[in-house]
């Protein structure tokens, strides 16, 4: 049984070391595609000037969300109920708790200040968006606001102007 754990770490082992060289890779090739266009001159269209808003796209938060946290939580989560159900059904797990224990210990530090760093940087993320939403929505009431006060007055305008035209009759 034992064995068979320490196999199953292993490999785990390896699949996070492999996850986190793609990531260096992913990194890697933005920083080039970067300094390649950063290198590059070329003539400024209207459209690079949009705002990062209006052309969402995956983030590297996502990618670390997705990449890093995400496996490390699982890997803690799933080595503590692992620990928790072959507990109960073996006594040898029982005598070797606190090794157990300890290991939990240990993968739950660094996954917990990862999911806290990576939420607070998450949740700053989307309070940026909000905020920003809330301002487009404030420009498009104040341009509603501005159209229907331009029509009011172009209306009254051409009403003044019936009378003056009326009354000269």
């Amino acid at each position: 049984m034992i064995e068979w754990f320490v196999t199953l770490m292993e490999i785990l082992g390896i699949v996070c070391a492999l996850m986190g060289l793609l990531v260096i890779l992913l990194m890697f090739f933005q920083f080039t595609k970067y300094l390649i266009n950063r290198t590059q001159t070329k003539v400024p269209r209207r459209t690079d000037t949009m705002s990062k808003e209006a052309r969402e796209g995956v983030t590297f938060n996502d990618i670390f969300m997705f990449m890093i946290a995400v496996p490390l939580v699982l890997l803690w989560v799933g080595f503590a109920g692992f620990v928790i159900h072959t507990g109960l059904n073996n006594s040898a797990v029982l005598e070797n708790i606190e090794a157990y224990t300890t290991l939990i210990a240990i993968l739950g530090g660094p996954a917990l200040l990862i999911i806290k760093d990576a939420l607070d940087v998450w949740k700053q993320e989307q309070a940026e968006k909000t905020a920003f939403y809330k301002v487009k929505a404030q420009a498009v009431i104040d341009f509603n606001d501005a159209v229907l006060k331009q029509a009011q007055d172009i209306e009254s305008k051409q009403q003044d102007q019936e009378h003056k035209m009326e009354s000269k009759k």
